[in-house]
């Protein structure tokens, strides 16, 4: 017990001696102890008056002066706002540095309530978006930038992928818009300037497909030579006969990248979905790539299987489509090892239509897994160049998915094998009554 409750205490003891004294003298024990009960309940009302107007000046100002338990609640109460300063001003100077921090990043990044308002924005909102940093405050940030794309990105909510579009106050200027969900109900977009990398990257696509169109005329001429040095009759020896095929070898393979890039610069040129809108029937497709992997098993003597739903079509590239699938099928053949198995399957459900490719094969380490898709990725660069892949196909695979509204699913467990599956949306399904054979 502390010396507050003990003061107290002998306040209470002190007064009902008080009244024990004055009812000895006068008599009627009961009626002083009444009032003594009245002036201490006075004293404390007293004191409550005191704490309600500290309180009503919001604890500023000297905490008010008493004894006993009210004291102890005065010190308490005035080293509770001591603690809440100090917080408040560390609060105060984080809120001050991230700030500052904030206008000096080159993103703009603004702040929005559950309405979309704009609750604070840097310098940066300016530059990138048009949004001023005091007066635009409080407005809706669909009502200052009227971007179907992003109105349509804001209200659909799904923030997983970043939204490219043009500066409102720019046209010459390419952002990536991302927004990022914290607390309650609120909301950070940041914008980037993503103008100078999409530059590069234009122009390493236009290099590329320059360079490897440049390369296809003399590397077929060479092929041709090739041809005519492995046709002849006057040759000199067997070793001589090895080499032009090591080199044809070669120069069919370097036609097969030079093909792939082509095929690949062109897709990543099409950014918009411009492939046809006919009904593709997938299920013939498959039946043809089902008999060229037979034939490019060979002597593996791979059990390769496929079923079908022979009325599911869908719109889209016969062409591209040809090409993705066909990829994913060689690979399978490539890497499954002699008397293993691969079954092909296409199927739809009510998340929409799906081809997959389940192999026995050698199976992908978990780290390589969210990186077979670049351009040149190789899990094991020895093992690709011994089967003749030219690190392109699972690129082709995913741009053209990506032209058909459609994304690429691999699991794979090493020695256990693989599966890559192609979902494409139920607004790509096309059913047709009558099977087409």
């Amino acid at each position: 017990m502390n010396r507050f409750w003990v003061e107290e205490i002998w306040r209470m003891g002190l007064l009902a001696g008080v009244a024990l004294v004055l009812s000895g003298l006068f008599g009627n024990f009961f009626s002083w102890l009444l009032l003594v009960s009245l002036l201490y309940l006075a004293w404390h009302i007293h004191n409550l008056a005191k704490l309600g107007r500290w309180i009503e000046k919001r604890l500023s100002g000297e905490s008010p002066q008493s004894s006993g338990i009210w004291e102890e609640i005065f010190i308490q109460l005035h080293r509770f706002r001591q603690r809440n300063r100090r917080r408040h001003k560390r609060l105060v100077s984080r809120l001050s540095r991230f700030q500052e921090a904030s206008q000096a990043l080159p993103n703009a990044i603004v702040v929005l309530n559950n309405e979309g308002s704009i609750e604070w924005c840097n310098s940066a909102t300016t530059r990138l978006l048009g949004i001023h940093t005091t007066h635009d405050l409080g407005q809706r940030i669909l009502n200052l930038i009227r971007n179907p794309a992003l109105v349509n990105y804001m209200l659909r909510a799904e923030f997983e992928e970043p939204l490219t579009l043009l500066s409102p106050i720019d046209d010459s200027r390419t952002l990536s818009i991302r927004v990022v969900a914290y607390g309650t109900d609120q909301r950070l977009l940041i914008a980037r300037d993503i103008t100078h990398m999409q530059r590069l990257e234009e122009m390493r696509r236009d290099f590329v497909a320059n360079v490897s169109h440049e390369m296809r005329t003399p590397l077929t001429v060479i092929s041709g030579y090739l041809e005519l040095f492995a046709e002849a009759d006057n040759r000199d020896s067997d070793e001589f006969d090895d080499v032009v095929v090591r080199m044809s070898e070669q120069a069919s393979r370097l036609q097969s990248i030079i093909g792939d890039l082509l095929l690949l610069s062109r897709l990543e040129s099409e950014k918009k979905y411009t492939a046809s809108h006919e009904a593709v029937n997938v299920a013939q497709l498959l039946k043809m790539l089902l008999e060229e992997a037979r034939s490019l098993s060979g002597y593996k003597n791979q059990q390769i299987s496929l079923e079908c739903d022979d009325e599911l079509f869908i719109t889209g590239n016969d062409q591209e489509l040809r090409s993705a699938f066909s990829n994913l099928v060689f690979n399978a053949v490539n890497y499954t090892p002699a008397g293993g198995e691969i079954s092909l399957s296409w199927c739809r459900d009510d998340e929409g239509a799906h081809f997959a490719v389940r192999d026995t094969g050698i199976g992908i380490p978990t780290q390589h897994i969210d990186r077979l898709t670049e351009r040149f990725y190789r899990v094991d660069v020895g093992r690709s160049r011994h089967s003749g892949g030219t690190g392109l196909g699972l690129a082709i695979v995913k741009h053209v998915l990506q032209r058909h509204r459609a994304h690429l699913h691999i699991e794979s467990q090493v020695g256990q094998g693989s599966v890559f599956r192609c979902d494409f949306p139920p607004e790509q399904i096309v059913t047709v009554t009558e099977k087409v054979s």
